[in-house]
């Protein structure tokens, strides 16, 4: 390992790229840029549509459906094809260990193909695969316990470096051409761009994660949008779209590649947005969409399934989407100086009420973990005795969590900063005893960041100690980089707790002390 980080270091000083020491757990923001064709305002985006990849004759026998793709000119093309030893361990320990610690809920069916997606996206799309490697190369250091971090950090910036390049190379070749005649390549990209977003966001890199973000709304828009996709509503043009991406008839029917990366990238697009929404004190930018693709409709299940990626059940992701649009709404009207404060508290009680019906039943009713039928494959997934580390409970808890955040996040929006309320007092005190009695492992924390730092910059001198001892248990710091930043902004709530200026406090006014936009997800 140590010999394949010289050499690309040497290569890219071959290059004519600057090795640069690179001190601490970040990596350096001038380093990290996104191509320029991204930083534009995409407010009305140009077409952005294929991965440029060529099919690979020696891979292209398991692929179920590709769709159009187009050719890299260059050293990206076929000349990335072959995987190198360090590339297939790299790719091991993302598929084996790296992923499920970052999407420990995140469990497919292996009979609709399970996470095998992922591996087929390393093989036929070089930026997926550049996109992956940046994470998979910086987590296997740390757990390699790799001496020289400087040597490590070059050899991680030039990853994330060339990942950019690929990603601008792929735009740039399919230029002019229609998400119509790409759609594959489209999802390919914005599958990719959903990995460098995580990658930034887990070692503290926040600077490019609006461009990013940006990026990836336009990606799903024009997706939905394109020729073709049913013009009835936002469920009906998602389904159009998996449809499309599907395989073809005569192969096995489970879904293609692309279709599972688009389920799973918008589900964490979505996510995303709405976080962004709670710092910007913005609408989020899919909350047109958000009813279509996450309630349910007619007793359907939805489109999108939070739940089945990170944990949370939908209803609760919807609701902090509406919170962040009464708050927008909200400062709206200070600005204008028009402020109806009765119709602030019945859009606020609505909310309120769904939540805590919502969160009654939940906290209520048994937990009932859903029993798969029994089929051969249940011979090759015998637990032998250990408890499954993620099960229906988990997933429970985690939706409990998110939603006493919910309810403190909308008594701060409806009457400001108030710590010492009895409503906020109570649910921060049911976060932290959800937090410290029933969570388990102990590194499920890193799925529950915002709601955490939501409690914590709310609660009481006397749980500062507890909340901080939380995260500091959580090790080494580098892996559990989005709680360490959580709990950055607690303690810097906590030394202006009596701060003249608290009052007029609100969450937004926390995250954003950050200076970019910070995405605790």
């Amino acid at each position: 390992m140590a010999d394949r980080l010289k050499r690309e270091v040497k290569e890219s000083r071959r290059r004519g790229e600057r090795a640069v020491h690179i001190p601490g757990d970040r990596v350096p923001r001038e380093l990290i840029v996104l191509p320029q064709r991204l930083h534009r305002d995409l407010a009305t985006p140009p077409d952005i549509h294929n991965d440029g990849m060529e099919p690979c004759p020696e891979t292209s026998t398991i692929w179920l459906h590709r769709g159009a793709d187009c050719t890299l000119p260059g050293k990206h093309a076929r000349g990335r094809i072959a995987f190198g030893r360090s590339d297939t361990i790299l790719l091991m320990f993302y598929l084996e260990h790296l992923l499920p610690f970052l999407f420990p809920f995140y469990r497919p069916s292996l009979l609709q193909g399970g996470r095998a997606w992922i591996l087929e996206m390393m093989i036929s799309s070089p930026v997926f695969r550049r996109a992956t490697l940046c994470q998979s190369s910086y987590f296997f250091s740390l757990a390699h316990g790799t001496a020289n971090r400087d040597l490590v950090w070059e050899t991680v910036v030039a990853q994330t470096r060339d990942a950019f390049v690929v990603l601008r190379q792929s735009l740039q070749v399919i230029d002019g051409s229609g998400v119509t005649e790409h759609m594959h390549g489209a999802v390919r990209i914005m599958a990719s761009i959903m990995q460098v977003q995580r990658f930034e966001i887990a070692v503290l890199s926040f600077n490019n994660c609006q461009a990013h973000l940006n990026a990836a709304l336009a990606l799903f828009r024009q997706l939905l949008d394109s020729p073709g996709a049913e013009p009835a509503g936002p469920s009906s043009s998602f389904n159009a779209v998996i449809s499309r991406l599907g395989p073809s008839s005569q192969c096995v029917q489970v879904p293609s590649a692309e279709q599972a990366a688009f389920v799973f990238s918008s589900t964490l697009l979505i996510l995303d947005d709405i976080i962004a929404s709670t710092v910007l004190q913005e609408q989020p930018r899919l909350y047109e969409y958000h009813r279509s693709l996450l309630g349910n409709i007619d007793s359907t299940d939805p489109p999108i399934d939070l739940e089945a990626a990170v944990g949370c059940q939908n209803w609760a992701l919807l609701q902090i989407s509406e919170i962040a649009v009464l708050d927008a709404w909200k400062q709206r009207c200070k600005r204008a100086g028009n402020l109806d404060v009765m119709e602030l508290v019945n859009r606020a009680t609505a909310i309120k009420d769904s939540l805590e019906a919502h969160l009654t039943r939940l906290e209520t009713d048994p937990v009932i973990i859903p029993k798969e039928g029994s089929s051969l494959l249940d011979v090759f997934t015998v637990d032998y005795g250990r408890q499954s580390k993620t099960p229906a409970s988990q997933s429970s808890l985690v939706t409990r969590v998110w939603a006493h955040a919910a309810l403190v996040y909308l008594f701060v929006v409806v009457s400001g900063w108030q710590p010492a309320s009895v409503d906020v007092r109570y649910h921060v005190g049911r976060i932290v005893e959800l937090l410290t009695r029933q969570m388990s492992p102990p590194a499920l924390l890193r799925t529950m960041v915002w709601p955490f730092c939501v409690a914590g910059c709310l609660a009481e001198g006397a749980q500062e100690a507890h909340l901080r001892g939380m995260v500091e248990a959580l090790q080494p710091p580098s892996v559990f980089g989005t709680v360490r930043k959580a709990l950055e902004i607690m303690e810097k709530v906590w030394r202006n707790r009596d701060a003249g200026d608290a009052r007029s406090r609100d969450l937004a006014t926390c995250f954003r002390s950050q200076g970019d936009l910070v995405l605790l997800v």
